[in-house]
Parts: structure tokens; sequence; C-alpha cells
């Protein structure tokens, strides 16, 4: 890797992955991220911010086109740089150290941590609902992350387990969604005029936070088996299939509620249900939603935490991060902190009273920033490593790549231009670890990436 310090005493850190996932389990765990909460609560955002239905259902198809250009990136990079770190091994190549280690930081602090806590408030809303304690939100969110923390500690088998059984429950609930809407009578036409400023750009914002997700299946390409095609495999199987749930989802909505009713909901799909089973349908959707809020969490912090490892593996100062315990065949102590940083910003997203709408505006600069590195890095790596060997190459390049930095481009923009001061914090915080970067590198030997 092109970060890090000297390799020398990785064994005695207690190994380092080994081929444990089947096809269907990065499937599962592709499914299970994305699928979460977005697709159950961005729909009526969505809807606000597009000025009519064709406009609205354009824009969940442009959010499938626009991960799977980004999917098939991905694919090509672990492919040919299969490694725990993902994302961090990819931008250590091809853009240096100092932008691996940033990323790096903004893993800890940001970007699965905050996903860790978003998700923690949407099952705090609707675990408390299912409860009849509405006002504990707080408190059930900070017992998710803690649960969920314990089951990846106990290693790798349980968390699989825990994540394939999930996953199935979560597609067939959105399945029986879907078959709800349509089995509906259709509601009329709104008679609302146009919203007075759709922001198209705004609608994406939400559409791409719920097909967000799919890019930590690169942590799990070291750990894959079935070759380096695999990873492709998995990814573009799963986005397809997201794609096609997603759009027959909304256009269930759509159908089920009308245009105005997905507008005026904060809850979309507990209303449909409600529509067409009343106070029985709301508590079944309530239940759909905690596997999926339950499913997509316990993949960030698997997956998640396999980058915090390889950041450890390649920097003394944070060397207890880089312990793999074979025991467990995970990351523990990774994933420890990882769960820490997630429940103190449960705290604070308690004390700001609004923890969904905060955390999507503390991650979403910070994500897309990322994102577009990671998308520049493959022509990076295509001009300087030309002769690694590439298992799987992104079709039509450069075209496929272009489209989806234009698209990061885009969403960094409007997440910006949007967030407001949740943005600012995000950014913030990602600069806190400009001092820690300078104090690791001041003194570390430079050294060429690892083999791939």
């Amino acid at each position: 890797m092109g970060a890090g310090d000297s390799s020398a005493g990785r064994e005695d850190r207690g190994g380092a992955p080994r081929p444990a996932l089947a096809l269907h389990d990065a499937v599962a765990l592709v499914l299970g991220i994305v699928i979460g909460a977005g697709i159950f609560r961005a729909p009526s955002s969505v809807a606000a911010s597009a000025p009519d239905v064709p406009a609205i259902l354009a824009a969940w198809l442009a959010g499938g086109a626009v991960s799977l250009a980004g999917a098939m990136c991905y694919a090509e990079l672990a492919a040919a740089y299969p490694d725990p770190g993902g994302d961090y091994h990819f931008l250590s190549r091809a853009l240096g150290r100092p932008t691996a280690f940033l990323f790096a930081w903004a893993r800890l602090t940001v970007i699965p941590t905050g996903s860790v806590a978003l998700l923690g408030f949407v099952f705090g809303d609707y675990a408390g609902d299912l409860l009849g304690a509405p006002g504990a939100s707080g408190p059930l969110a900070a017992a998710m992350v803690v649960a969920l923390t314990l089951v990846n500690v106990a290693g790798l088998r349980v968390a699989r387990g825990v994540q394939n059984v999930l996953t199935v429950a979560l597609v067939l609930g959105l399945v029986a969604v879907i078959l709800t809407g349509l089995a509906l009578p259709a509601v009329p036409p709104p008679a609302a005029p146009v919203p007075a400023r759709p922001a198209f750009g705004l609608a994406m914002v939400f559409v791409l936070l719920a097909y967000g997700g799919w890019n930590e299946a690169a942590y799990v390409s070291a750990e894959l088996r079935g070759g380096r095609r695999a990873i492709a495999t998995a990814l573009v199987a799963s986005l397809l299939l997201v794609t096609l749930l997603y759009v027959l989802a909304n256009v269930a909505y759509l159908r089920g509620l009308g245009l105005d009713g997905v507008r005026a909901s904060s809850a979309v799909a507990a209303d449909l249900l409600g529509r067409a089973f009343g106070p029985a349908g709301a508590t079944a959707i309530g239940a759909i939603v905690i596997a999926a809020v339950v499913t997509s969490a316990n993949a960030t912090l698997l997956m998640g935490s396999r980058m915090v490892w390889a950041f450890g593996r390649d920097y003394p100062r944070f060397a207890t991060l880089g312990r793999w315990s074979a025991r467990a065949a995970s990351p523990v102590n990774a994933v420890l902190l990882q769960g820490a940083i997630a429940l103190a910003l449960v705290g604070l997203g308690v004390l700001s009273r609004r923890g969904f709408e905060s955390m999507v505006a503390y991650t979403a600069p910070v994500f897309w920033l990322f994102f577009l590195l990671t998308g520049l890095s493959l022509f990076v790596l295509r001009r300087r490593d030309p002769g690694a060997p590439r298992p799987f190459k992104v079709p039509l390049y450069p075209a496929t790549p272009l489209v989806f930095c234009a698209a990061c481009a885009f969403l960094l923009w409007s997440s910006l231009v949007y967030a407001g001061p949740g943005a600012i914090a995000g950014v913030a915080v990602l600069a806190t670890g400009l001092a820690p970067m300078w104090l690791s590198l001041r003194r570390a030997p430079a050294r060429p990436p690892a083999a791939a």
C-alpha cells in the first residue's frame, strides 16, 4: 500500500483476512447495506423536489444508472487491487498517502459512523412506536449500535449469519410492500400545482442516499471466494436487483398514495400499508423497516471495520486498530472503535433534536468528495500502472467513469448547497485529521504500495 510504515510485524498482530465469503454472502451484504431506511423515507423528499411523476421515476432510474457506473469503477479497482482497505487502498496507490490518510480519518469519524448513527435514529423511531415508547428514540438508537457492535465482535461467522437472515426478510418485506401498492386502486392524479421551486439536484441527493453503501463491498474483496472477478459479479447483480426493487417500490407508492400523498407522507410505506390493511399494516411496515435498518447498520459495521484495520496496519501510531483476530476472523479493535464513535454521534444527534436530518447533512459532502476522488483514481491507475492484471475492466471506458465522476461532483455541490450547517460540521471534523496526518507522515519512510 502507498500509506504507512514498515510492514514488519504484521503477522504478530493477529494475521490477516482470508477468503471466507461466498458470492451469495457478498450479494447479501450489498443488498443489506443498500436497502436500508432510505427507500422507506426518501421517496417523499424526492417527490417534493421533483415536478411530476415521470421526473420522480427518472430520478430513481438515474440513481440506479449512476450507482451501476460507480460499481463498474469499483469492480475494476477491487479486482485489480483486492485489499481490505478498499477505497483507502485505491486512493493510497493513486493519489498518495495524505489523501488516503484523510479518507481513513473520514471513515473513522464521519462516513460509516455517521451512517450507523443515522440508521440508529430510524430504528429508534420505529421501535419506539412498536413498543409504545415514542420518546425513547435516542436510547433505542444507542442500544442498536451497542448490540450490533457486539455481534461483529463475536466474529465474522455470527455477523454473516445475521446478515443473510435479515437480508432475506428485508427483500421479502419490500416485495410485499410493492405488491400491496400495485394491487390497490390507483389514486387519481393530483390537483395540487407543481412545487414552486422543484430542485432536481436535491431530489438526487436523497435518491443517491437511498442507493448508498454498495461501495462497501470493496472492503471484503480480499475475503471473497471465487477469484477476482467475483466482486464485479456481486456488485452488478446486487445493483440491478436494487434498481428494479426501488423503481417498482416508487411505482407502488405513487399508485397507492398518489403524488400528493407521497409528497405529504413522512413514512410512505407505513401509509401505504395502512391504507391497505389499517393499523395492522402500519405495525407490519414498522417491523420491515426495523429489519432494513438493522441489516444495513450491521453490514456497515462489518465492512467498514476492514478499512479501519488496513489503516491501523499501515500506521504504527494506530497499530492497535491493525490487529486481526484469528478467533473472530474480524478486526475486533476496529469494530469496537467504530461502534464507540457511532454511539457518540447518536448522543450528538439527541442533543440536536433532529437526529436523522443532522446525520444526513453531516455525512453527505464528505461522502461525495471521496467518492469523486476514488473515481478519479481509476484514471490515474490506468495510466500509471497499465501492466497490472485487470480481470474485470470498466465497460465503455472512459465514458462510464466520466459519468460517475460528473455525478459525484454534482452531488458534492448539491449536498454543500442544501445541507446547511450540518455539512460544515462534517467538513470541520474531516479537517481535524490534518494534525494527526502531519504527525503520522512526518517521519514515516516512503515505500511503494503493497502488491495487489
